[in-house]
């Protein structure tokens, strides 16, 4: 008589999950992908530097904005008792003509400097600044060269009043010569910050006053409120009232460039 084996449920239960476990082991496994780093995004560009860097609209304001000056010089040329500069006094009618203009968004566009800090998640830094003025990149602004070169044509004599540090004058110097900016041989006509002791400040008076003891200033021309007048830098309500008390002299002996990237317009505003 054969003998069968009779199996308990219970051993049955234990014979079936060695079963899988012994399958489970001969089964591979699918390799694991290597976790990848995500690229850093890049920070977006600001508005303000967009409309800057690429806009019509830009060229043309500042383009208009240099005919007027051009229009302006002419009438100027011819009254000699017109000054555009508060801090001119006496007897200025028989003296040489000169217009001022700032530097920076008003004859040189600096405006991939501003982009490349954007880029790079870096804050504004003098050492990032003296880098970026070293390479003499920086190209013209539209209608600048062509105002600069009639003035000059006329016998009016250039100055640019800049608040580049002295440090940085022989590269302003020459980034302006290499488009071909008017620049004085017999007399100085970059004027930087400290450049003098009286000139440390970013207060652009004490420069203007300089000039005006020689020449007759026909035009002001700039980008920031200081390019015109001694205080812009105060609060909102002192430059309101600056503004309104020479409001006469904005389109006619002061031209204002577009500037929405920096400025004492961020300071007096908190930002």
């Amino acid at each position: 008589m054969t003998r069968r084996c009779r199996f308990t449920p219970t051993a049955v239960l234990v014979l079936t999950l060695a079963a899988a476990t012994a399958c489970a082991s001969r089964t591979a496994l699918p390799a694991t992908a290597p976790v990848q780093a995500a690229a850093p995004a890049q920070s977006a560009l600001p508005d303000s530097l967009v409309w800057f860097r690429t806009s019509v609209e830009y060229r043309a304001v500042t383009t208009q904005s240099y005919r007027l000056a051009t229009l302006m010089l002419n009438r100027a040329l011819a009254d000699t008792t017109w000054t555009a500069a508060i801090e001119q006094a006496g007897d200025f009618g028989s003296k040489p003509p000169a217009v001022i203009l700032d530097v920076d968004e008003t004859v040189l566009d600096n405006s991939e400097s501003q982009e490349r800090d954007v880029r790079d998640g870096a804050a504004y830094s003098e050492a990032r600044w003296a880098v970026w003025c070293n390479e003499r990149s920086a190209v013209p602004i539209p209608g600048a060269l062509e105002f600069t070169r009639a003035a000059a044509a006329q016998g009016v004599t250039v100055f640019y009043v800049t608040n580049r540090d002295r440090a940085l004058e022989q590269a302003t110097r020459d980034n302006l010569a290499k488009y071909g900016f008017p620049l004085d041989p017999s007399r100085d006509t970059v004027l930087t910050r400290a450049e003098r002791p009286e000139w440390s400040s970013s207060d652009k008076s004490s420069r203007r006053s300089v000039v005006a003891q020689d020449y007759r200033i026909l035009l002001l021309v700039g980008d920031d409120f200081g390019d015109f007048v001694q205080g812009a830098r105060g609060t909102m309500g002192a430059r309101k009232a600056l503004d309104e008390a020479n409001a006469a002299m904005w389109g006619v002996k002061w031209i204002a460039l577009p500037n929405p990237m920096y400025g004492s317009w961020k300071t007096a505003a908190g930002q």
